[in-house]
């Protein structure tokens, strides 16, 4: 799964939403499009903060078991 990728879908999706709720005049059309623009928010914000706790971590370079912090992991 290519990062970049997954962040220019979700920004298309979203640009388009935007574009379509400013187009609509229906009331019940404005609050469907305002959910989608929601959940594809919540989705960049579920991206962006799993990206944000991988950047420690630098593989290009071999992992060592200091680089993971020990939380009790059973095997």
């Amino acid at each position: 799964m290519d990062p970049d990728r997954v962040m220019n879908g979700l920004e298309k999706e979203l640009n388009s939403a935007l574009k379509s709720m400013s187009k609509t005049k229906d009331i019940n059309e404005k609050e469907v499009y305002s959910r989608i623009i929601k959940n594809l928010c919540e989705s960049q914000g579920v991206f962006l903060q799993l990206a944000s706790k991988m950047m420690p971590f630098d593989f290009d370079d071999e992992l060592e078991e200091d680089d993971f912090p020990d939380e009790g992991i059973p095997f």
